[in-house]
């Protein structure tokens, strides 16, 4: 049985393109509006504003806590910032696959017969050169 290669590669965890892009990304998904679509995050992202409003007023007042409160709330941001970067490297891998699978739609060559009773007769041609009723060799 002859050997068969795939046409799509597996897109990787750790593309540097992606990576790059998810950054930037991860940063505008600040935005309200696009925290909002995701409860959870949208919560301990107002979290994180309110202490770190909170951790500022303790700061001016020399609260003995402020330096407990700058912590939770590096934390709650790091946490809100992490999660954008992970929805958007998510978002970039299937830009990516949903990318190579268009080119490969496009570069299949089908065996198509060109007698329907001889299967050693056929023609190579692009899979949107086929149409209904096309019979074709697997």
């Amino acid at each position: 049985m002859p050997k068969t290669t795939s046409t799509n590669a597996e897109i990787s965890l750790f593309d540097g393109a992606i990576l790059r892009r998810s950054i930037g990304q991860s940063v505008l998904k600040l935005d309200p509006r696009s925290l909002a679509r995701n409860p959870v995050i949208f919560v301990t992202g107002l979290t994180a504003v309110l202490v770190t409003i909170l951790v500022i007023r303790d700061g001016l007042a020399g609260a003995p806590t402020f330096a407990i409160g700058v912590q939770v709330a590096i934390w709650l941001w790091f946490t809100v910032l992490f999660a954008n970067f992970a929805e958007a490297v998510a978002e970039g891998r299937g830009r990516a696959q949903a990318d190579t699978l268009r080119r490969a739609r496009s570069e299949t060559v089908a065996k198509r017969l060109l007698m329907p009773d001889n299967q050693e007769l056929y023609e190579g041609v692009t899979a949107s050169e086929l149409q209904a009723g096309d019979r074709v060799v697997c």
